[in-house]
């Protein structure tokens, strides 16, 4: 193989290596605008596209320990190689094939696995690597949630039934204007009894010095 042979299958290579899939698609028929603008639907998605010889692919995808896809690398090639998740890239082909009737699949290899067509256009239904990973992290999260939800569960209950106790519990109100008035005469009542029983100690208080005194006069009185 020519020096600049070689270099071109040892860039390649080193591209392959990067990318953690690689999409064939047939380039025949498409035109160049119609390349531009697959180009520039790709790009936002961490993704290019470029034509390649089937014998430099062959060669490159050997060098680097890829499946043997040489059945599917026939025609005018071009592949679709990123860094970036492979879903959104499928998603892009697939619709772009649609629109244009052109670019369509041949092979996918993703993670060193061979895909079909209809396994990379399932590709491109899921939902972007971010996204799913939310959702993984939803479905790990969720029985813990359930489990904290079940630790609280015995204090809300408790605090429940003490919010059904006290609705049913009758309520206790300070006693009405009209009792007090009620109650005041009462008080007022009660008032005399404690003057008669002054009245009658004084009168006790007042007799007695006179009886002190008789007594005495009695005395002086005596045996002559």
């Amino acid at each position: 193989m020519r020096p600049e042979k070689a270099h071109i299958v040892s860039h390649l290579s080193e591209e392959l290596n990067r990318s953690p899939f690689l999409l064939v698609t047939d380039y025949q028929r498409m035109k160049v605008d119609q390349f531009g603008e697959l180009r520039n639907r790709l790009a936002p998605a961490g993704a290019q596209i470029r034509v390649v010889k089937n014998s430099f692919l062959k060669r490159a995808m050997a060098d680097s320990g890829l499946p043997d896809v040489g059945d599917k690398l026939v025609g005018q090639t071009a592949i679709v190689m990123g860094e970036a998740d492979v879903a959104p890239v499928a998603k892009i082909l697939k619709v772009f094939a649609a629109e244009f009737k052109t670019g369509t699949l041949r092979v996918g290899v993703v993670d060193r696995a061979v895909l079909s067509i209809s396994e990379v256009e399932t590709l491109a239904e899921l939902p972007a690597r971010e996204v799913l990973l939310s959702q993984l992290l939803g479905l790990l999260l969720a029985p813990a949630t359930r489990f904290v939800r079940l630790l609280n569960e015995p204090g809300s209950a408790f605090a429940r039934l003490l919010k059904a106790r006290s609705e049913k519990l009758p309520a206790v109100s300070a006693p009405s204007p009209a009792a007090k008035a009620e109650q005041a005469p009462e008080a007022k009542q009660e008032a005399p009894v404690t003057e008669k029983k002054e009245e009658s100690g004084a009168a006790q208080a007042s007799t007695a010095p006179t009886e002190s005194a008789a007594a005495a006069e009695s005395a002086k009185e005596g045996p002559a």
